[in-house]
């Protein structure tokens, strides 16, 4: 290909290029468009902005489809739908009791949750999340067992092979993970690759898990499986998932349960 110049128009055909073949990697980027491999970085960067493209590992990116989800920084996150995320993170405190190891994947309703958990008494949590720990640091009735790894700055989770060592040495009674995306048939999904694997491990390491999360996670994926719906034990959110979802939850055996935005009471569909 020849090479093009102007940035707008090596955008939009890079755009094009997306939405005929679905990805590209960064050194057919390069080669494709006769581009510097920091041009070619400065334009992924700039369309990424813009929602229309997900980065993938190693440098490359996917086309955004309709309702898949894009990461967004956490800050960014925590502001959206406060209210009903700490009804979630009350919700999910109530099934929390003295001498229980929990587990907390990273997440802003998973925060809360760290929040929500600071009035019990002789608890261990289990997370990933350098916030999380931090938040429960001068905590002296909860033990907090941190993992190492890589540390990811939009989630402030750690991630690889030393976080998925630590994982490995643990036993968790519930864990609470937090979720980008929930459908009937794709399950659970969320935005990185290194937090998938890390939450598939705590997975195995606990007796139950239960998701977390708003309602505008439910009907909508993002780009990497975490688990089938039927790996669930159950689901707390604030307000009534598509019919879809909620069949599918039933014909698993998974409970779900609304939290009460008014009261930040939990209503439990089952017990």
């Amino acid at each position: 290909m020849a090479r093009i110049g102007l940035k707008t128009e090596r955008q939009e055909q890079l755009l094009a290029h997306l939405q005929q073949h679905g990805s590209i990697t960064l050194p057919e980027l390069i080669s494709s468009f006769d581009c510097s491999e920091a041009t070619a970085r400065r334009d992924l960067e700039e369309l990424e902005k813009t929602g229309r493209i997900i980065r993938t590992m190693g440098g490359g990116a996917k086309y955004a489809e309709a309702g898949l989800v894009r990461e967004i920084p956490f800050d960014e996150k925590q502001k959206a739908r406060f209210p009903e995320k700490e009804a979630i993170a009350q919700a999910a405190a109530q099934l929390v009791h003295e001498g229980d190891v929990i587990g907390l994947t990273g997440g802003t309703t998973t925060f809360l949750i760290a929040r929500a958990l600071k009035h019990k008494r002789r608890i261990t949590v289990v997370t990933n999340a350098v916030n999380i720990a931090m938040e429960l640091a001068d905590h002296d009735e909860i033990q907090v067992v941190l993992t190492g790894g890589v540390l990811r700055n939009k989630s402030y989770e750690l991630c690889g092979p030393l976080a998925e060592q630590t994982v490995k040495a643990v036993n968790i009674h519930t864990m609470f993970m937090g979720i980008d995306g929930l459908t009937a048939e794709q399950g659970v999904s969320t935005y990185s690759e290194l937090e998938a694997n890390i939450a598939r491990l705590l997975m195995e390491r606990s007796a139950r898990t239960v998701a977390v999360f708003d309602h505008t996670k439910a009907g909508r994926s993002s780009l990497f499986h975490v688990a089938s719906l039927s790996e669930l034990h159950a689901c707390i959110s604030d307000a009534k998932l598509p019919d879809d979802i909620g069949e599918a939850l039933d014909e698993q055996g998974v409970a779900l349960h609304l939290a009460d935005t008014a009261t930040q009471r939990m209503e439990g569909d089952r017990p």
